[in-house]
């Protein structure tokens, strides 16, 4: 990412960004579509908006051409506003309200997801005629952020339910699963792609044909670990799919990548606010930087996601320290089992970065915690 640094940088510095701010490398945005696009040839790829829904962001990938996983009646709004077509919007968010469906539908939105009877009553009665996937649930290998139990109805579950839908007059796509956020197991996939198979094969006498399915994102990018690459996961899952399903019964590949496409291109630009050596009770350096785990690094609890986090070079050397946020809360303590090291000679008002921040930052940073705005976001063009 060092060339999108230097311009990211340079944009901060012409611009007077405030400090926190993330700032997002468009032309990085651009190649990492572009790289995943060629991993998963064929595929339909929607964006999860979730991950971060900065206009700019959003524009971008529609020019690319991408369609979008939205997952409230605001991401529907905030994509339509930026010029997407409704065609282009999957409403893959099983819990929803009534109202959202009727109102999703009423703006042009023709495909949803389920997991219960409750939703896919609603489904049928406020988005008559719609494509519907039902998300079931898979147990996959550890990921950074696991869904657990919240989302997906038992794989025994789905036939009913796709079968009800097709008499109701939608038209079942097939299943749709999570394996995780940053799962970098490249085996993750293969339950749930044995799974829809499976629900696929018991559905063929009830005349009701899966001629696609959703394996979801959970794509990971490496931090301060490497990751596969995407050609790396597009090969074990096109394994996967030549394993569980006979080649004319192979169905169409719908992806939900947001990690993994807009995470490269974010780059966070904060400063130190205080510096405290050691004292005989607790000898370790704290460094407290204006950015934190509520104003855009929520990912850092349980040091769930390492960062890299530097100082730019001219620092001279290093030592290690506990890195903590700017707010009067004892819990913003960024990381409390990874080792950071950090210049010596760091004092207030000294910049750092954050380098592939682009994902689960800005959007999920908080308002009002001490007073503190949002992380605002900055689209650089090449």
């Amino acid at each position: 990412m060092e060339g999108a640094a230097v311009r990211l940088r340079a944009f901060a510095d012409r611009h007077e960004t405030p400090s926190p701010c993330l700032l997002i490398d468009l032309p990085t945005l651009e190649s990492t579509y572009r790289t995943m696009s060629h991993a998963f040839i064929g595929a339909e790829i929607l964006y999860a908006v979730k991950a971060n829904a900065a206009p700019g962001v959003i524009t971008t990938l529609a020019r690319l051409g991408a369609g979008f996983d939205v997952a409230s009646l605001a991401e529907i709004e905030l994509c339509l506003a930026r010029g997407v077509p409704a065609s282009r919007l999957s409403f893959s968010n099983p819990v929803k309200k009534r109202s959202d469906v009727a109102a999703a539908y009423e703006r042009g939105v023709r495909t949803f997801a389920f997991d219960n009877p409750g939703d896919l009553r609603n489904i049928i009665v406020e988005a008559p005629g719609s494509k519907v996937f039902c998300r079931i649930q898979v147990t996959p290998p550890a990921a950074a952020m696991p869904f657990g139990a919240k989302f997906g109805c038992p794989e025994e579950a789905a036939p009913e339910m796709l079968a009800e839908a097709a008499d109701r007059g939608l038209r079942p796509q097939g299943v749709t699963f999570h394996v995780g956020s940053q799962q970098r197991n490249l085996a993750a996939w293969d339950a749930g792609i044995a799974a829809a198979a499976k629900i696929a094969q018991m559905l063929e006498p009830e005349g009701v044909r899966l001629p696609v399915i959703d394996i979801g994102g959970g794509f990971p990018i490496s931090y301060r670990e490497r990751s596969a690459t995407p050609d790396e996961f597009a090969r074990a899952i096109d394994l996967s799919l030549a394993r569980h399903f006979e080649p004319r019964d192979r169905p169409r590949l719908v992806i939900e990548p947001g990690r993994s496409l807009v995470g490269p291109s974010g780059m966070i630009r904060a400063e130190v606010v205080a510096v405290r050596g050691g004292v005989p009770a607790d000898p370790r350096r704290w460094v407290f930087l204006d950015v934190g785990r509520y104003n855009g690094l929520v990912e850092t609890e349980n040091d769930t996601i390492a960062y890299r986090i530097h100082a730019p070079a001219g620092f001279g050397p290093e030592g290690p320290v506990v890195l903590a946020g700017p707010t009067s809360d004892g819990d913003d303590v960024l990381y409390k089992h990874t080792d950071y090291a950090m210049p010596l000679s760091l004092a207030p008002g000294d910049p750092i970065e954050v380098m592939d921040a682009g994902a689960y930052t800005s959007s999920y940073s908080c308002a009002a915690v001490n007073g503190l705005p949002a992380l605002p976001t900055f689209c650089v063009p090449g």
